[in-house]
């Protein structure tokens, strides 16, 4: 695994210098501290600069990057894993292709000379590269089909600049850093800026499975691959028995973690106690002439220790499992966390992974995980809201109107967010509504209204009618036909999968030099669970059911029944105690009063609140929070000591 970062620019633009193109190296040393290289291509009409850090993890001795072909006409520099690599650089031998390393990279290369830009057709793995043509000068990036690796970009003045991360484009000098505001209103309603926008104004995040080609001084995006959700005449939904769908994933899956223990260097895998890290754990385990490695952590408050669900698989499946306890502190982690995320980001659960892949990295250099499998296979609590809201869209408009009276609201419940009551309120709330939006209200942290309360009129007006939910109406598009359950798995495929679930693996086991590897992202796996009836997966209100029922053999029994635990930290708790002065120093304070952006009467209303125990608002201050100090570090410039590498 490693980061990447360069550029490309016609003779009238300013050229990238190796010192400015060292520092954009130097600042995302984490994601690869192993080695270092760049490369220049020789004065022309267009000339580029390849930057590469390196993790090593195939090929210790060699793969050295950038890499380039026999006669050095074209380079790459690569970030990610081709796990098939074997397979393909045999075939390319045949053809007469020569290699100087055992590395995967190099087969990039050379399937780039045979097949073009459909050379990320063949690919089976997680990446983002840079391929520069010399001979067409022309440069081509590509990111992976699920968008597990990122890649941010800036086109303007007939130059392109790219990295791994936002801030190694940001060592780039006179580059402005001008907020985008619809990308704030975009924040405040997902909890992170989706693609292909950013928060900063001028630069822009490649969509997962699409390509794009600088050439003569254009920038061209396209689409190379999407999951087959929606039937169509050429490729209609595969009509199979039961047994048949089990056989064919139990094999395809068992394949994908096959070819994820590929490497060089200690594995081993996360094993949380629930169905999806149990299967990866057991499979790899299945495949492992000795125990693996599989590692848990817990935390000292019980709802959000599942050890002893982890220690059962353990025993269960035979590994050698590493548990640790710690009590994160938000006060220690939220510098570093801000810093690694480039864009404003508030899954909480970004806290313990960051956590989990430290201890991880101190044992195995590559972990295995389970993500993908809620997604794929409906296993998310949310689903059968879904499912139960889709039961009442056949009553007339006016009598599912209804069900949106503020009169609901007025019913007494708990203060507790997650208590049955509110969820009910919550969920009785947003039946009135059509079925996109209802879901976007339930997963999202504020919604329209909540946002008009916070927001200055001055903001409101610069956002000039922007739509936030414009995004998720979208990823429903891609599969209008199917049962509202699927198009809502579909949807989360594309959204919170690429933007929430791998960007925060992504970021927090880079942050420690660990490579994730996730099985359930197999473009194989994908494809496969994607034309699946949903009636395999969600029956009787319970999700994975096919899951469950094909790998049965592999998972404790009371791991099978229970109900899934979110990866989570008590932020409501800590808001109440040891973040309180965080609180007023960073919600309640003349610097973000300044910004111009939320009303400062709300915001106080809105701590008033929580801290009363009126409504537990822990996740929407969380959101503003990490709001606040991303633009301290990144626009203000108070980087903490202490958290560039």
């Amino acid at each position: 695994m490693c980061g990447i970062a360069g550029g490309v620019w016609t003779s009238e633009s300013a050229p990238l210098e190796p010192v400015v193109l060292k520092r954009m190296l130097d600042v995302i040393r984490h994601r690869g501290p192993d080695d270092s290289g760049t490369y220049f291509s020789q004065p022309a009409n267009v000339d580029c600069a390849l930057g590469h850090r390196r993790l090593s993890i195939i090929d210790l001795g060699g793969g050295h990057q950038p890499l380039s072909n026999e006669d050095e006409t074209v380079w790459i520099a690569f970030n990610g894993e081709i796990y098939n690599y074997r397979e393909l650089r045999t075939e390319l031998v045949k053809k007469g292709h020569q290699f100087k390393t055992d590395s995967d990279t190099e087969v990039i290369v050379h399937l780039y000379e045979e097949h073009g830009d459909a050379c990320v057709q063949h690919l089976c793995g997680m990446f983002a590269f840079a391929i520069w043509d010399e001979n067409r000068e022309r440069l081509l990036l590509a990111r992976d089909r699920l968008g597990q690796k990122p890649l941010f970009y800036r086109h303007d003045n007939g130059r392109l600049l790219f990295a791994s991360e936002l801030k190694a484009i940001l060592q780039v000098p006179g580059i402005e850093r001008k907020v985008d505001r619809r990308a704030i209103d975009q924040y405040m309603t997902y909890q992170y800026v989706p693609y292909p926008n950013s928060i900063l104004q001028g630069f822009r995040k490649l969509p997962p499975a699409h390509l794009a080609v600088f050439e003569a001084g254009k920038v061209t995006v396209s689409r190379y691959w999407q999951a087959p959700y929606e039937p169509t005449e050429t490729a209609p939904l595969p009509t199979l028995s039961a047994d048949e769908w089990k056989r064919r994933l139990r094999e395809t899956l068992t394949e994908a973690v096959r070819l994820r223990m590929r490497s060089d260097v200690p594995i081993g895998s996360f094993l949380s106690g629930g169905v999806d890290s149990t299967i990866i754990s057991g499979l790899m385990q299945s495949l492992s002439e000795k125990p693996i490695h599989t590692f848990s952590m817990g935390f000292p408050v019980k709802e959000f220790d599942e050890r002893a669900y982890a220690r059962e698989a353990a025993a269960h499946l035979g590994t050698n499992h590493h548990e640790f306890v710690v009590e994160p502190s938000a006060l220690e982690t939220l510098p570093k966390l801000i810093w690694h995320y480039d864009e404003p980001f508030s899954d909480s659960s970004s806290i313990p992974t960051m956590y989990l892949s430290d201890v991880t990295r101190q044992v195995v250099t590559v972990g295995l995980s389970g993500d993908g499998g809620d997604e794929l296979f409906a296993g998310y609590s949310r689903y059968q809201a879904v499912d139960l809201a889709g039961k009442t869209d056949w009553l007339p408009q006016p009598i599912r109107s209804i069900f949106g009276w503020n009169l609901w609201q007025q019913i007494p419940t708990s203060t507790k967010q997650r208590a049955f009551g509110r969820r009910l309120k919550r969920f009785i709330g947003a039946l009135g509504q059509p079925p996109e939006k209802r879901y976007l209200r339930w997963i999202g942290i504020f919604d329209q209204e909540s946002r008009n309360d916070l927001y200055t009129s001055e903001f409101r007006k610069s956002l000039d009618g922007f739509d936030s939910s414009d995004f998720i109406r979208a990823m429903y598009e891609e599969c209008p036909s199917r049962d509202f359950v699927t198009r809502t798995t579909s949807a989360d495929v594309v959204s919170y999968l690429p933007c929430d679930i791998l960007k925060k693996v992504d970021i927090a086991s880079m942050c420690y030099s660990l490579e994730v590897r996730s099985p359930f992202l197999d473009h194989r796996v994908v494809e496969l669970a994607a034309q699946m009836p949903i009636e395999l997966k969600y029956r009787q209100g319970l999700g994975k059911r096919i899951l469950v029922e094909t790998f049965a053999d592999l998972i404790p029994e009371s791991i099978q029944k229970r109900n899934k635990m979110g990866f989570g930290v008590p932020i409501d708790h800590w808001f109440r105690n040891e973040l309180k002065p965080l609180v007023q120093d960073s919600l309640l304070s003349e610097r973000c009063f300044d910004r111009g952006y939320f009303k400062p009467e709300a915001l106080q209303k809105m701590v008033d609140d929580h801290m009363n125990g009126r409504w537990d608002h822990s996740y929407r201050m969380w959101n503003l929070i990490c709001l606040e100090h991303w633009h301290r570090i990144f626009i203000d410039g108070d980087v903490p000591d202490g958290v560039l590498h």
